[in-house]
């Protein structure tokens, strides 16, 4: 709790001589009432469970374990020491023609002040921002009990960087660290940072809150059934009510999904006619070279799962060999078997649904039969995909059942 002190006119004056440094933000205009996924490099002040941290933000413990690409087996029990990085994913909006964060809101504890609040959250609001939006002052000072609003900074900038799709990234400013440093740990230029902070020289101070710009997957050239989604380089995203996986690795951009095998109410995933399963592929050795059959997702409404089969070629064939969905982890990892099943122009006109129901199982098939004219391979593990990509990609064909 803050207590008021009175103070010698002298000292005020004394005060009043030595000039504050405010740490600075950008803030982005915006004329839309659209929102995206914005991250906060939160470093911890202290040791935190995974609960909490998600309590403190007001977001999903799901969403920060996919931000993190940590197993969701450690839900709530995880707890991470004080001084670890933890990327915390926060929606982004646009309110009042500029980007905000929906804030949390902060229940003021007897000990609290408004610098103490501040370290809580990280820095990315500082003891003045906390005063100011809550009008915190010298006739209105913190209460025990009190509930704060937290404006926490955001920035989403069409979630595109040079072309590229990319999600952004706040990060405070330590003591010691310039804009070369920080460009060269993140994979950028000081340049990029210059421009996307609109800085007019590459000079930062401790505290400021620089926004950086993450590659990520992104759904938009997949023409999903209503539904878009954007993932950062090197995590993964829950959707279709936590029953679909989607994760952007770190050797390319292509967004593959599957089943997450944590939510217990999906129903069959399984494509048409098929005995694959989302995110399962088959290779059939022909005279032409290798026919790839993928079952894909393409998006969820209304309690729908939809998914069809999409169709590639690869020459020459990688050999007689065979895979189920068989895996020594938790929770299976399957990558599909080609860079990019080429997607219709439109979402499928009548694209096979599952409906995400009480009392349904997500089950994946594991054995299947051999056909006289090929091999079939069941991909679940990415080394198996990087090993065969080179290989050959020769012509693609995408079409739906």
């Amino acid at each position: 709790m803050e207590v008021t002190v009175g103070v010698p006119l002298p000292i005020l004056l004394l005060i009043s001589l030595i000039p504050v440094t405010h740490s600075k933000s950008t803030i982005e205009p915006c004329n839309s009432s659209d929102s995206c996924v914005s991250l906060l490099y939160y470093i911890l002040p202290y040791d935190s469970k995974l609960s909490e941290i998600a309590y403190r933000f007001g977001v999903n413990p799901f969403d920060i374990l996919g931000a993190n690409s940590i197993s969701p087996k450690t839900l709530g029990d995880e707890i991470f020491k004080a001084e670890s990085v933890v990327k915390v994913p926060i929606p982004c909006s646009c309110v009042d023609g500029i980007r905000r964060c929906m804030p949390p809101t902060y229940t003021v504890r007897p000990a609290d002040t408004a610098a103490s609040i501040s370290e809580g959250f990280g820095g990315f609001v500082s003891a003045e921002q906390i005063r100011s939006r809550n009008g915190i002052n010298a006739t209105n000072p913190l209460t025990s009990g009190q509930s704060l609003v937290i404006p926490l900074p955001c920035t989403c900038f069409g979630n595109v960087s040079n072309g590229i799709p990319a999600v952004y990234m706040s990060y405070v400013v330590k003591s010691g660290e310039s804009l070369s440093s920080i460009a060269s740990e993140f994979g950028t230029t000081a340049m990029e940072l210059e421009a996307v902070n609109g800085l007019g020289q590459a000079v930062v101070n401790s505290g400021d809150v620089l926004f950086i710009p993450i590659s990520a997957c992104s759904s938009a050239n997949l023409k999903w059934y209503n539904e878009s989604l954007i993932v950062a380089k090197g995590s993964f995203a829950l959707t279709a009510s936590n029953c679909i996986k989607c994760v952007c690795g770190t050797e390319d951009l292509n967004l593959r999904c599957w089943p997450s095998g944590i939510a217990p109410s999906c129903s069959q995933l399984q494509c048409k006619d098929s005995d694959l399963f989302i995110g399962d592929s088959v290779v059939n050795n022909t005279p032409f070279g290798c026919k790839v059959t993928t079952c894909i997702y393409r998006g969820h409404n209304g309690g729908k799962i939809y998914r069809s089969l999409a169709y590639s070629w690869q020459a020459p064939c990688p050999g007689n060999q065979c895979y189920n969905m068989a895996s020594p982890s938790p929770a299976p990892s399957p990558f599909i078997l080609t860079i990019s099943p080429s997607p219709s122009s439109s979402p499928p006109s009548n694209p096979t649904a599952g409906t995400i129901a009480p009392n349904s199982n997500t089950t994946t098939k594991q054995n299947f039969n051999l056909s006289s004219q090929g091999t079939l391979l069941l991909l679940t593990h990415g080394a198996f995909f990087y090993t065969l990509l080179p290989l050959g990609l020769g012509l693609e064909l995408s079409f739906f059942l």
